[in-house]
């Protein structure tokens, strides 16, 4: 896959369809490859870049601390190293939280804005949890356990319902496959994102985005739920969607309606004739 310098680093990304740019930006400790269930449908209709984040996947892993703006202005940079002047913006969780940034310190460069389990700013409640997951990664990380089963064993439980467990272990274990299949993240720089992620706080620059907004959650996301009138109540040109029977990540959840629901949004957003050009 291509890679690129940008923002003083190198960046991992894969690219796939033609149509106007689409960027998809990863959750915490996920790479590039985490969209997969989205962007069989969206590369369909867009050309879609699966970014890697720094300190994850193929990308590089600076020893320093970072931010959620830090990580826009790395999306930002790339942009501009690729020649993207504009494109639509999509994220969910941590790449919602990035998302935000972008299109508040670029809104030239945001056509449009997907924020799936976003939240402006971390409260008490997230801070704990992300602290909690924090201590599990320093005990369970050893020789022969990876981040890959703290995600397992920590951060899934959040992110889908007890039902999705009880009527499809089969393929809650398949997710479980998935995320070990993927580049290892290395425990300090998980510890270095999940930081970026409890230090985030954007919510006074959210009245700067003028990009069509799209704000979806889980109807049982417990993590950012408990944001979505107050997001919605400062990005002007925005629309709220609250998935049914979903926690934290519709996307694996309920993949067709999710699928559907963002693609109309999407679609509803982009040029008649659309972009050839794919990078």
């Amino acid at each position: 896959m291509p890679k690129v310098k940008a923002n003083k680093i190198t960046l991992n990304y894969e690219s796939q369809g033609n149509g106007e740019p689409l960027i998809l930006i990863p959750y915490l400790s996920a790479d590039h490859a985490c969209y997969g269930f989205q962007v069989a449908e969206y590369a369909k209709h867009f050309n879609c870049i699966s970014i890697d984040l720094r300190g994850t996947g193929e990308s590089d892993k600076p020893e320093a601390d970072y931010s959620t703006a830090d990580l826009a202005e790395d999306v930002a940079a790339f942009m501009e190293t690729v020649g993207i002047e504009r494109a639509h913006i999509s994220g969910l969780s941590l790449g919602a939280a990035v998302g935000m940034w972008l299109a508040a310190r670029y809104p030239g460069k945001v056509k449009s804005l997907s924020l799936h389990g976003a939240w402006p700013r971390t409260d008490a409640f997230l801070k704990t949890v992300v602290e909690g997951w924090q201590v599990t990664a320093k005990a369970l990380v050893n020789e022969s356990r990876t981040v890959a089963e703290m995600v397992i064993l920590s951060i899934f439980p959040w992110c889908f319902t007890p039902e999705l467990y009880a009527t499809r272990a089969d393929y809650v274990q398949s997710l479980a496959d998935f995320v070990r299949s993927r580049p290892v993240q290395a425990l300090p720089d998980f510890i270095r994102q999940s930081n970026a992620v409890i230090a985030h706080e954007v919510e006074d620059q959210l009245g700067r985005i003028t990009a069509p907004t799209q704000i979806t959650f889980g109807r049982y996301d417990m993590l950012t739920s408990h944001f979505g009138n107050q997001i919605k109540e400062k990005i002007r040109d925005s629309e709220l969607v609250v998935f049914e029977g979903c926690a934290h990540a519709p996307i694996y959840e309920k993949v067709d309606e999710f699928n559907q629901t963002t693609l109309a949004f999407l679609q509803r957003h982009t040029e008649p004739l659309g972009m050839s050009r794919a990078i």
